[in-house]
């Protein structure tokens, strides 16, 4: 056996988690959605085809379909 010693850092700290509470309180908002049984699963499916997580595909979603929508009212 090696007499090696083995780091036990995982890299999640308690400052760490306090600075993502921090970021998610002040930077993003939630919005919950509700799809149809099996949809989840192609929504996941084809983001990662298109190198996405799921939230940012669902994120330029929306964005793309409002920048169309306003374009249309003017």
């Amino acid at each position: 056996m090696s007499d090696e010693k083995k780091s036990t850092y995982t890299g999640y700290t308690e400052a760490r988690k306090k600075a993502n509470e921090k970021y998610l309180k002040e930077s993003v908002e939630d919005i919950r959605i509700r799809v149809p049984k099996g949809d989840k699963a192609k929504v996941q499916a084809h983001a990662a085809t298109m190198g996405e997580s799921m939230n940012s595909f669902v994120v330029r979603a929306i964005d793309e379909t409002m920048e169309r929508d306003n374009q249309k009212q003017a």
